[in-house]
């Protein structure tokens, strides 16, 4: 009888499996060897149990979806996990980052850490519930707001994505305690994390599948027009219908509804900042094709 599961990762040929609350070693049927079908964690598959915990590989069901960077298939959310303090929180990247699950149409999460260190005013700068996201801070040693993501990832695929040190293996360690993740700690020359993960898989945490990615400090983004930049920040979406023009960039242009409320402070500067100097490069970017 053939049972339904999630390709958590390939390895020396064979292909592990979370199917029926266990992980299967699985070979491939023959075809897709012929076929040389490629594989990729997040997908799900269809496998036929064997001796133990040995299964064959039967079927690859459609993706629903995938990223690149990870490569990663069928995913239902992204966790996308900075630190409140060392490092201080990169708010271009985690721009970025919204941009990038939000051109992938991927539920998002903002995750702040380290909520116990000494930081001072706790609250990030950039005030995303505010725009419209949702954000949980947690402290991986006090376990606040742990409890929160444990409930967030119980059943679904999950990608953990942020820069290096902003504590993305501790909170796997602390979502999935006695199975620790190796850690790296932040470098002072750099204030930034050693990359502690090398490779993506789907690892089994708090009753779901999450990939803890590598770490990394910049993005590109994904392919666009210049005017579809703008539908990434919510901020602009909900205001733009009152710019003088429908085409408005919210660069040069006057009677701009978006430097209005930049002026009045209803937005945010970095924001702003950021999605001008974003449109930039979507620009240079368009030159090319």
């Amino acid at each position: 009888m053939l049972i339904q599961g999630t390709l958590m990762k390939g390895y020396a040929g064979f292909y592990y499996v979370y199917a029926d609350d266990r992980v299967w070693e699985c070979s491939l049927r023959g075809r897709f060897r012929v076929k040389k079908q490629e594989f990729i964690p997040g997908d799900k598959v269809m496998v036929l149990p064997g001796t133990g915990d040995k299964a064959t590989i039967e079927k690859v069901l459609e993706r629903q979806n995938s990223l690149v960077r990870p490569y990663i298939a069928n995913v239902d959310q992204v966790l996308l996990v900075f630190s409140l303090k060392t490092p201080d929180p990169d708010y271009n990247l985690l721009d970025r980052l919204l941009i990038q699950a939000g051109e992938a149409g991927i539920s998002i999460l903002i995750v702040f850490t380290k909520e116990d260190l000494d930081v001072g005013n706790k609250t990030p700068s950039v005030d995303y519930r505010r725009i419209g996201y949702e954000v949980v801070q947690v402290s991986n040693r006090t376990l606040t707001g742990i409890d929160e993501i444990a409930e967030r990832l119980k059943g679904n695929v999950s990608v953990l994505a942020g820069p290096s040190g902003s504590g993305k293996s501790s909170l796997i360690n602390a979502l999935n305690p006695g199975k620790a993740l190796k850690t790296g700690n932040v470098s002072d020359k750099i204030g930034r994390g050693r990359h502690t993960t090398r490779h993506v898989e789907l690892l089994s945490v708090a009753g779901g599948l999450v990939a803890d990615t590598p770490g990394f400090s910049s993005l590109y983004l994904p392919e666009m027009k210049r005017e579809e930049l703008q539908s990434y920040f919510p901020e602009f979406v909900r205001i733009k219908q009152e710019c003088r023009f429908s085409s408005c960039l919210h660069d040069k242009e006057p009677d701009c509804a978006v430097k209005e409320a930049l002026s009045e402070s209803l937005i945010s500067s970095s924001r702003y900042e950021h999605y001008l100097q974003f449109l930039k490069e979507v620009i240079e970017h368009e030159k090319k094709y």
